[in-house]
């Protein structure tokens, strides 16, 4: 699926028609080798070969090189170019993974063109890493936001969209796992307290040590071994007590009958 959706976004960009000739040069820029057979899919070649026909650019064309230093300053032009620069550059050398837990977008670029890139694409609102992975210069947006920003602007917004639905989802069964672990871990943890709790009270009650306890220590003790799924919450609103005294006092027959039954066993 995740695939599928890359590869719709992909075909989306590939299907963008730039209005302005500028924009047109400005995205044949960004192709690079990509124009010049080395196409990464058919979509791409397709564009490569409207964009050569809309601007005339003809042989003359693939003769640029894969830098957008190669008769195309990024520094000198509007914004709507630097976007189709960035979309022909992604399309020919970029990859998106949104894989489970990551969301990223990359692309290579030439090393001298980093050091135009940085403030270009600040201005932009697209800031971006920038690092050398085996001698080529890689461009890097990390996080959702910078990247279905880049989408909108460079026109998959109909990708935008299923991309941000698909993230929102995610998150959603991100966090609802999070609830049912959670919960999960908090029953397993009252299922082994009150474990606890009914057997302390059976050791008190075998030594005959229970009748000779406090009334509001045996009402509680009679309270759990009568509703052992019940929470302290429970136990206290059916005896009229706060929470946190029936936990004191289910801890203190725990600890009674932790210390009568070490006795019995010490003295055996």
């Amino acid at each position: 699926a995740e695939r599928d959706l890359v590869a719709a976004i992909r075909t989306e960009l590939a299907a963008v028609e730039p209005a302005r000739p500028c924009c047109r040069e400005a995205e044949r820029a960004g192709l690079g080798r990509a124009a010049t057979g080395r196409a990464p899919s058919a979509a791409v070649a397709r564009l490569a070969v409207r964009l050569d026909w809309s601007v005339g650019a003809g042989g003359r064309a693939t003769e640029q090189s894969d830098s957008d230093a190669s008769g195309f300053d990024l520094r000198s032009v509007a914004d709507h170019c630097r976007v189709c620069w960035l979309r022909g550059r992604f399309l020919a050398q970029g990859s998106l993974s949104l894989g489970a837990g990551r969301t990223h977008l990359e692309f290579a670029i030439e090393a001298a063109d980093a050091r135009v890139l940085a403030p270009v694409l600040q201005q932009l609102g697209l800031p971006a890493s920038i690092r050398v992975r085996r001698g080529v210069s890689v461009l890097t947006w990390k996080g959702a936001e910078l990247i279905l920003r880049f989408l909108r602007l460079a026109g998959a917004s109909v990708s935008a969209l299923e991309l941000e639905s698909r993230l929102v989802t995610r998150a959603l069964r991100s966090d609802l796992n999070r609830i049912i672990n959670a919960e999960s871990a908090n029953l397993r943890r009252q299922v082994e307290a009150a474990r606890r709790q009914i057997q302390a009270i059976e050791w008190l009650e075998a030594d005959g040590s229970l009748g000779g306890l406090s009334r509001l220590e045996r009402d509680v003790a009679r309270a759990r071994r009568q509703a052992p799924e019940a929470t302290f919450t429970d136990l206290g609103l059916q005896l009229g007590l706060n929470r946190s005294l029936v936990q004191r006092t289910l801890g203190r027959l725990e600890a009674r009958a932790h210390g009568a039954h070490e006795d019995l066993a010490a003295s055996r």
